[in-house]
């Protein structure tokens, strides 16, 4: 090879790595709009590769493949326990290793949910998302989504003039 095939290799795979990052990047914020979107399952599912998983040892969930998943994304959605949340993350760190990559991203989300007495309460969750992709069929799909749970809490507020 030559020195100009040697730059053109090199370039190509940086091209093939910055936009493997952004198609990441935009497929983190997906998720993030189905779980916002009372954990909409068609969303979600959209997303991941069949075989799949979301595994959150915090709540002691494993679900994995097609069927587990959507059960579990569709009890969410059912419960009532988590509604009107909103998804952050932020500090992503994305490693890219030909079609496998693996992210890394802080996570704060915010959520109001029925309480059994009918009331509504008010909690937060602080940790990070250390999630495994794949690329398949052209597309970056999640092959597995760990949220690592590090704080949450329930909190009250004050009413608002909003409301």
């Amino acid at each position: 090879m030559n020195r100009e095939t040697l730059d053109m290799t090199a370039i190509l795979d940086r091209l093939h790595r910055v936009e493997a990052v952004l198609e990441i990047h935009n497929l983190k914020s997906r998720y993030c709009a189905g779980c916002d979107d009372n954990h909409n399952a068609d969303s979600l599912e959209a997303i991941f590769v069949p075989e799949g998983r979301w595994k959150c040892d915090a709540m002691g969930v494993d679900a994995q493949g097609h069927a587990e998943r959507r059960v579990f994304f569709d009890g969410l959605a059912n419960s009532g326990r988590i509604r009107n949340s909103q998804h952050m993350v932020t500090n992503p760190h994305i490693v890219v290793d030909g079609d496998r990559a693996t992210g890394y991203w802080r996570m704060m989300m915010v959520y109001a949910g029925n309480a059994p007495d009918g009331s509504v309460q008010f909690h937060r969750i602080l940790g990070h998302y250390q999630d495994d992709f794949v690329f398949r069929d052209g597309h970056w799909l999640f092959e597995t989504i760990r949220p690592m749970v590090e704080d949450t809490e329930a909190y009250t507020v004050e009413p608002s003039k909003f409301r």
